[in-house]
């Protein structure tokens, strides 16, 4: 599972850039140069989705294979919270976390996108899903 949303990247009549994203109408930012543009909008879709994990808010699946959409990954910590979070589906964290014999609270962190969990929590976390961990550098 790839988490890389799609946003229209417009140049700007003054110069510049504007980003916006297709899955969140109040998700945009700008930049001077395009590649200004495209960290700044790695950087606000990783606060917004980080936003709707914290407030247990819905978050949409990224729209696929739009014709000329760029496609952003938010940051790696809200990229494994979210995709835990996915993985898990319906099971309770309580489960989670006894599979993963610990405890709640450290199940829980698992789905905290200010947490840095360890490669191996994040391996062990995919087996208890049914899943592996893949890693790639972008």
């Amino acid at each position: 599972m790839e988490i890389l949303y799609p946003a229209i990247l417009e140049p700007q009549s003054g110069g510049g850039f504007c980003v916006r994203f297709v899955d969140f109408d109040d998700t945009f930012t700008e930049g001077a140069s395009r590649e200004e543009a495209l960290f700044n909008a790695g950087e606000v879709l990783s606060a917004m989705l980080s936003w709707g994990l914290d407030n247990d808010r819905p978050i949409p699946e990224p729209t696929p294979d739009l014709s000329g959409a760029v496609y952003i990954a938010p940051d790696a910590r809200t990229q494994s919270a979210l995709l835990i979070r996915r993985a898990r589906g319906e099971r309770s964290l309580a489960d989670i976390a006894r599979v993963l014999q610990t405890s709640w609270p450290a199940a829980e962190r698992l789905e905290d996108p200010r947490h840095w969990p360890s490669l191996r929590q994040l391996d062990r976390a995919a087996a208890a899903l049914g899943k592996r961990l893949v890693l790639r550098f972008e």
